[in-house]
């Protein structure tokens, strides 16, 4: 299921370059949309091409700053609606008409439904809506109504009156429950009709991860509520790693649900490593931790992907019974990611005090409880699994955007299948 066939535009005073949060959005909103199969055009009164897939029709009425409603706004000021604001109006209009109606499935109008920074385009809006296609939706992120700065400037008259009235045929979308709040109050509006949708971040494009990462973690598929684990070694028997495949297996038997990242291949030099990761991939099976233990031997991954596992772990598990160095634990400290080590003297003199140590014999299960404890405790932590599960964008455009288009979105590419990784990267460098 896509977006495939349905026209969308997204309509604001200016768009990127020029720099401001509801430009930021509407760069990511139309990213995304491209991504999921709808087809895009930007409209605004400032601003150029940002994405040589998205085209930017520019009609420079819609800008805030346009001279001849710079003019106009003196006028306003003194409550004077006169045959300029008049004439602006039906411009917008017979513009709307001309060369947006006819091209579009649905259109998101960013703030000129409810912020005064063009009340000619705002009274535009409110006419040309009572066709009901395409169907608009305004996204709310200011209300000049409830905002002390601008509310001095309103008044209870025509087009004023506008920014506080919900049409009956648009759909109105605001960015957080207090703005719905007063949204509704504004309008006397039932603040069940009026849809919550947040910002949101996507890690990759934050982490300015590169290409192959993005295959690597489609591949995996991790979920927001996974506990991800680092060990960033090769397969050699010093490393312990069948240690935090137990580890795994403890914290799943206590029902959370990890994953480990195994990234390094067999050692080089010491024959005996087949064996060895024979024998890691029996115990994996043995324990039933296929899905939650990720050997990635098969991929020759880079520094750069490596580095980039760093930002998307909960930790690194790194349970070695030998050590001459540890230069993860240097790479864990300057990714401020929690360090869960062997207490190997190497190492402490790394972390010091600022690792959880544990002997490379230690019980499983009480290195699961002290991962448990920790994450519970940590508000960072905690932090960064809220807003993984509740803001990522490729949910939040699926569960709650998609919807108001028109069309139903794709399938979350960071999920696609690992059989597809498996197919198109078997061979290749990460």
């Amino acid at each position: 299921m896509t977006g495939q066939g349905t026209r969308v535009g997204l309509l604001h005073f200016t768009c990127p370059p020029v720099i401001g949060g509801v430009e930021s959005l509407i760069r990511t909103h139309a990213r995304l949309a491209v991504e999921h199969g709808y087809t895009v055009r930007v409209l605004a009164g400032r601003g150029r091409q940002f994405d040589r897939r998205i085209p930017v029709q520019l009609f420079a009425p819609l800008d805030s700053k346009y001279p001849e409603l710079i003019q106009l706004d003196g006028e306003l000021r003194q409550g004077i609606v006169s045959a300029h604001f008049t004439a602006l109006r039906d411009r917008l209009i017979a513009w709307w008409r001309e060369q947006v109606a006819p091209d579009f499935d649905t259109v998101v109008i960013h703030n000129a439904f409810t912020l005064h920074f063009n009340l000619p385009l705002t009274a535009a809006l409110h006419a040309v809506a009572d066709a009901g296609r395409p169907q608009l939706v305004a996204w709310c992120h200011d209300l000049s109504w409830a905002n002390p700065l601008y509310r001095p400037l309103m008044r209870e008259a025509y087009p004023w009156q506008l920014l506080k009235r919900c049409h009956p045929r648009v759909r109105y979308v605001v960015v957080s429950r207090d703005r719905q709040r007063d949204l509704a109050a504004l309008t006397g509006t039932n603040p069940v009709a009026i849809a919550v949708i947040p910002a949101g971040v996507d890690l990759a494009h934050w982490a300015r991860f590169g290409q192959a990462t993005r295959r690597l973690l489609a591949a995996l598929r991790l979920e927001p509520e996974e506990l991800v684990l680092l060990l960033p070694a090769r397969i050699t028997r010093r490393k312990n790693i069948e240690l935090a495949i137990r580890i795994v297996a403890a914290l799943r038997d206590r029902g959370a649900r990890p994953r480990l990242l195994v990234t390094g291949p067999p050692g080089p030099h010491d024959v005996r490593s087949g064996t060895y990761l024979d024998e890691l991939l029996r115990l994996r099976t043995q324990l039933g931790v296929e899905r939650e233990v990720a050997l990635l031997y098969p991929y020759r991954l880079r520094d750069a992907t490596v580095a980039d596992l760093y930002q998307v772990a909960d930790a690194l598990l790194f349970p070695s019974s030998q050590e001459g160095f540890g230069i993860p634990v240097l790479e864990a400290g300057l990714s401020r990611l929690p360090v869960f080590c062997a207490d190997l003297p190497p190492l402490r003199e790394i972390a010091g005090p600022h690792a959880h140590y544990f002997s490379p014999d230690v019980a499983p299960a009480a290195v699961a409880e002290r991962l448990l404890q920790f994450f519970a405790g940590d508000h960072t932590a905690r932090l960064r699994r809220r807003v993984l599960r509740d803001y990522a964008w490729s949910s939040i455009f699926s569960r709650q955007i998609a919807p108001l288009l028109g069309g139903t979105a794709a399938p979350d590419h960071s999920s696609a299948p690992a059989a597809d990784f498996a197919r198109t990267e078997q061979s290749a460098s990460l």
